[in-house]
């Protein structure tokens, strides 16, 4: 796709002068008869609107007078055509709902892809986690009753540290299966809006070329967030004492404040990155241009989809998590104890497949609604919605195919 639509805007052709039809020759029935006017006999007397009747004794093959195209029958416009939609959204722009609904339909209607993308990547995932949990995290020690509380401190600084390194390989093995599945998923989706189905070898081969550029895309965002808490907590931790601690505080706050700016500023990147053709740094810039003007609109999308994918994920996962506990004793009462229990291969499996279970139904549906957003800026800035009609192959059918022609492209990946 290009930054800027290379079609025209939807409008009406101007009329032909040569056919007569130019609208000043075409008496109103409500006025005057012309005179001068050859032709023209007008009764001073009319029937009332919508209650004209075809003539007695009229014969099976005679059609009664139809109103004028665009009138209703009662004297008001008629309904205007059903927007196109060949897949799981309208053509048009969209609401919340739309695009949620659009994200759960893609689920169901492309369900084989779709579950197969997101099962393998959250069975993957949740195995490296447990992997690393099991083997890798060093199990807690209790810290002494007499230790003071700068040295209770260090032991959990030390704790954390040792934890954090630990959990690397596992938090790459996400990065890497995370990465795969949002470059299928974009695919899918937006085949979907074409209403065009997709199988795991097709969009992997479509996917494949870009992955590179989306992975160095994954890895400067985190990196851009890292630096903007760093400029804001470094200052006031460098003065220590209490003023340094405020300035740290302040500054940590304005920090998280400007990483949410710049996570919705170029939410929209990865998708124009594998639809469009992108660099890095152009799908930077393109979401940032997409995304002008309609901040806090794709931020409270994104919020409620990052909120009901909690609840969802949270409503799977407790029973999982409530019958581990059951299942392993030693865990539950270290936990009624107060202690620091370590994780048995039982506890570890069982909360896993609830894990699994919950990421394979959140994750496809918060890529939906990204991919979604995506689309949706576009038709708002950009009359995407005819280049896409033109793409499905809808020529003349509701608004968003007026000005389409003959199909011509892929989809979104194609224009």
């Amino acid at each position: 796709m290009n930054d800027t639509p290379g079609w025209a805007s939807p409008g009406s052709a101007p009329s032909d002068p040569s056919d007569g039809r130019d609208g000043a020759s075409v008496p109103s029935p409500g006025g005057p008869a012309d005179a001068n006017e050859p032709g023209v006999q007008w009764s001073k007397e009319q029937p009332p609107a919508g209650q004209w009747s075809p003539p007695t004794g009229a014969g099976a093959g005679q059609v009664p007078p139809q109103p004028p195209q665009g009138w209703g029958g009662g004297g008001g416009w008629a309904p205007q055509p059903a927007v196109a939609k060949p897949g799981v959204i309208p053509l048009r722009p969209l609401g919340i709902g739309e695009i949620l609904d659009g994200a759960v339909s893609t689920m169901r209607r492309h369900w084989r892809p779709v579950l197969a993308i997101s099962l393998t990547v959250a069975v993957v995932t949740e195995i490296g986690r447990i992997l690393v949990q099991r083997y890798a995290v060093p199990a807690p020690t209790q810290i002494s009753q007499d230790a003071t509380p700068s040295e209770a401190l260090a032991h959990t600084a030390d704790s954390l540290q040792s934890a954090l390194i630990a959990s690397i390989p596992a938090a790459l093995i996400a990065l890497a299966a995370t990465l795969v599945s949002s470059a299928l998923l974009t695919v899918v989706i937006s085949r979907s809006v074409l209403g065009q189905g997709v199988t795991v070898s097709d969009a992997w081969r479509e996917a494949r070329p870009r992955l590179l550029q989306l992975f160095g895309l994954t890895l400067l965002l985190p990196l851009g967030a890292a630096v903007a808490v760093t400029v804001g907590l470094v200052p006031g931790l460098l003065i220590g004492d209490l003023a340094g601690g405020t300035l740290a505080a302040v500054g940590g706050i304005g920090a998280v404040l400007v990483v949410v700016w710049l996570a919705i500023r170029f939410s929209l990147a990865s998708p124009a990155l594998m639809l469009e053709r992108r660099g890095i740094i152009e799908s930077l810039k393109r979401s940032a241009k997409l995304v002008n003007g309609s901040w806090w609109r794709i931020f409270g999308i994104q919020l409620l989809t990052g909120i009901l994918a909690a609840l969802v994920a949270a409503i799977i996962e407790i029973p999982f998590m409530i019958v581990a506990l059951i299942a392993d004793g030693d865990m539950f009462q270290g936990l009624m104890t107060g202690g620091s229990p370590e994780f048995s291969w039982t506890f570890l499996i069982v909360t896993g497949i609830g894990t699994v279970i919950a990421s394979s139904i959140t994750y496809p549906i918060s890529a939906g609604v990204v991919v979604l957003l995506y689309v949706d800026q576009r038709i708002r800035r950009e009359a995407l919605d005819i280049e896409l009609a033109r793409a499905a192959g809808l020529t003349g059918q509701g608004p968003a195919a007026s000005g389409a022609g003959p199909a011509s492209g892929t989809g979104p990946a194609g224009s």
